[in-house]
């Protein structure tokens, strides 16, 4: 299966260069591997505004009740510059599927990052969005967008990069402009599309069929909003276990007894949260090849990233719950 490079914007200091404000950049083995697969754009929205490498630390603070971006121990106040570089720099981005941006950064994080209360070393804080991350989201909510610390975790990264591909290649459906292309999109992402969410994969096929005849424009556009709308959270297990025993139901008359009993361990270790689940789809896939099962064959369920990408690796935080 053929896989279109995603355009992925990355925070410049994840592997790139030494730009976070102590002059280090920081070593993360994802990004190398994920490289030959994609097209990166690196930034450093800090750099970009004119501050320099090394750097006194920014942050976010509170003040009359704005968020401010401030840099304490100069009195220096960044807000504007920073807004503004980040209008500029997302407003110039013709084509964009997915964000890895560093985790707790007041510029770039999207969940995490400290706001305090006040300027004072020892105020209180909160938790929020990074005045450039915070953009992102603003303008890219349906995109694949993660920061670095969370990809750690398998459940999270498998998500982000099923998401990621999945994008890519509506976006270059979108581009060719024929219904053709996307019906067949519809039916290669079948089982995917219902793991993720069986209630917006049928109004999906409600769309697709089209009985009103409405333009290509018009249905391309709905569809994307339901698409969106099915990727925008990690399916469940029990549906994800749904369509791996829905698939395995194709070869329940051609398979040995050991076949069966070693692939009901592997999707028993998926449901305990114990591998993920390309362990169990791998299995899948080589019964599809040997049985040359043609439904199955497209399918981007068994498949949706490259495969280089499918990795046990695991910090064991942010495990989904």
């Amino acid at each position: 299966m053929e896989h279109p490079k995603p355009v992925v914007v990355v925070s410049r200091c994840l592997e790139f260069e030494p730009v976070r404000y102590n002059a280090q950049v920081i070593p993360y083995d994802f990004i190398r591997e994920l490289e030959p697969f994609v097209e990166y754009r690196p930034v450093c929205p800090e750099l970009e505004i004119g501050l320099g490498v090394p750097r006194d630390p920014i942050r976010i603070v509170t003040i009359d009740g704005e968020a401010r971006l401030v840099q304490p121990d100069t009195d220096r106040d960044v807000t504007v510059e920073m807004r503004e570089f980040s209008d500029a720099f997302l407003g110039s981005l013709d084509v964009v599927d997915g964000f890895i941006l560093k985790n707790r950064s007041p510029s770039c994080g999207i969940t995490d990052v400290k706001i305090y209360r006040g300027i004072e070393p020892s105020s209180s804080s909160t938790r929020g969005a990074g005045f450039f991350g915070g953009r992102v989201l603003d303008l890219y909510p349906g995109l694949a967008i993660e920061d670095e610390g969370r990809l750690r975790n398998y459940t999270i990264r498998e998500h982000f990069l099923t998401k990621l591909f999945t994008l890519t290649r509506f976006r270059k459906l979108k581009e060719s402009g024929a219904m053709r292309d996307l019906v067949r999109f519809q039916a290669e992402n079948k089982l995917l599309l219902m793991a993720y969410s069986q209630k917006e994969l049928r109004a999906m096929g409600r769309i697709v069929a089209n009985p009103e005849k409405e333009p290509f424009e018009r249905v391309i556009a709905r569809y994307e909003e339901h698409l969106h709308a099915a990727l925008s959270r990690l399916p469940r297990y029990t549906s994800v276990i749904n369509v791996l025993e829905h698939a395995a139901g194709y070869f329940k008359n051609e398979l040995k007894g050991r076949e069966k009993a070693f692939y009901r361990e592997s999707l028993a270790r998926y449901r305990n949260r114990q591998v993920p689940i390309s362990a169990v789809s791998s299995i899948l896939r080589a019964w599809i090849v040997r049985f040359d099962e043609e439904y199955l064959l497209p399918q981007t369920f068994f498949m949706p990233y490259p495969e280089p990408l499918m990795s046990l690796s695991d910090s064991g935080k942010g495990r989904i719950g």
